[in-house]
């Protein structure tokens, strides 16, 4: 990989002058991998559900315990890293996540399947913030253009996730989680040299004091207008993740029970929804780094009421044109929201990182468990109409204000 011998600053969390591809794109396979390996827990609840007689609560609670664990560490790994960065912080997760597999495909409890949960949250945890900043790092200016990048590989994996679990598993059961192991021993490989790259670009840069750490860094807006706008993020993060869940945790037995399908095709059909969100990813980015974060949060969020207030009363064929538009069109907002973020509290990439990446965790966590219990009690139908209200949120982005650098995106670059 290229090393970064030029720095705009002399500062580990600044970007290098040019685009450097070779690091991008090997952040976003890592992203794949490892989201891949993410998927696979949501991905195999039907075999969990029949092999151990669990209830839709339990699943939603192995759910819980995934995000939650996931969410609280994410904001605390990204604000620690900040200031002691850790270049092989993201292969020790990727081998969290490898022992999480590992205790899957054995688990036969459902305490077991929690501790498996949490461990994978754990390395989903470590990963995100540190990858995030790798990617900001290597962007050369193009934030939304790396942070899509970035994001794709994620979405990419997360959509695999369950068409790998039909190819591999199938109905064969648990134990064969064990394979998804070579995709973690791969994934370890790539962020180690990940991590040499990123500790080589630190050892080019001159040392700084304390007490010039942040120095050169200012904030773009007052903080009563900047304490609003994150405020108006985090709902629309909200809107988004709680909605995608009911999606990538419920989809599978919303088909089942609806319309009959068996357990391969419900993951076929997932997989199909997944991948649209991964499609809609790619185009967020570079949209919003030519046309600005607001525009493209605006159509993303809100442009999906439409689909989703339709989908409840769809036939089969029409549920399955319906997933596809609103995946594309809800996945293209993450990337927007992240690089508008970043923007407004400058020289805390991985915090807020890890800020909106916990908090999408926590949000999906808590989703999982409300929507396992209300489902268990009502039916997923029902789930389903009262959650496609949720993109009608996105009203609120006409509260965010202008950041200066979207409306000139060029600026960013040199």
């Amino acid at each position: 990989m290229q090393r970064a011998s030029e720095a705009e600053h002399p500062h580990h969390n600044l970007p290098v002058e040019t685009t450097v591809m070779s690091v991008l794109l090997a952040l976003s396979v890592s992203h794949l991998l490892n989201d891949t390996l993410q998927a696979v827990l949501p991905a195999i609840y039907p075999i969990l559900k029949q092999s151990l007689q669990l209830s839709l609560t339990q699943i939603g609670d192995i759910g819980l315990t995934y995000q939650f664990t996931a969410s609280l560490l994410q904001p605390l790994v990204g604000l620690y890293t900040d200031r002691h960065p850790r270049p092989y912080s993201l292969a020790i997760g990727m081998c969290l996540t490898l022992t999480g597999l590992v205790l899957l495909s054995q688990a036969n409890s459902f305490a077991a399947l929690r501790l498996a949960a949490a461990l994978t949250g754990m390395g989903s945890a470590i990963f995100h913030p540190g990858a995030s900043r790798l990617t900001r790092l290597a962007s050369g200016g193009r934030h939304g253009f790396a942070q899509s990048l970035f994001q794709v590989g994620g979405n990419l994996g997360t959509s695999f996730g369950p068409l790998l679990v039909a190819l591999v598993i199938g109905a064969r059961g648990q134990a064969n989680v064990l394979w998804f192991s070579l995709l973690a021993l791969v994934g370890i490989v790539i962020l180690t040299r990940l991590g040499r790259w990123h500790h080589n670009h630190i050892l080019s840069l001159p040392q700084l004091t304390n007490t010039s750490h942040h120095q050169h860094i200012a904030p773009r807006l007052p903080a009563g207008k900047t304490s609003r706008a994150l405020m108006v993020l985090l709902a629309l993060i909200f809107s988004k993740y709680f909605y995608l869940t009911s999606i990538t945790s419920y989809y599978t037995f919303y088909l089942i029970e609806k319309f009959g399908v068996s357990i391969k095709q419900a993951q076929i059909y997932l997989f199909v929804f997944l991948f649209a969100v991964a499609l809609g990813t790619i185009l967020g980015g570079p949209v919003g780094d030519r046309y600005g974060r607001k525009i493209v949060i605006w159509f993303s969020i809100f442009g999906t009421a439409p689909f989703t207030l339709v989908l409840p009363f769809a036939t089969l064929p029409w549920t399955i044109v319906l997933s596809v538009f609103i995946g594309v069109i809800l996945a293209s907002a993450f990337s927007a929201i992240l690089v508008y973020a970043q923007e407004l509290l400058p020289g805390n990439v991985g915090l807020v990182a890890g800020l909106f990446f916990g908090l999408a965790f926590g949000i999906a966590g808590i989703a999982a468990a409300l929507i396992g219990r209300l489902a268990d009690h009502t039916s997923l139908d029902f789930v389903y109409r009262i959650c496609s209200y949720l993109p009608l949120i996105g009203l609120l982005t006409v509260f965010l204000p202008k950041i200066n650098s979207q409306t000139n995106p060029a600026s960013n670059r040199r």
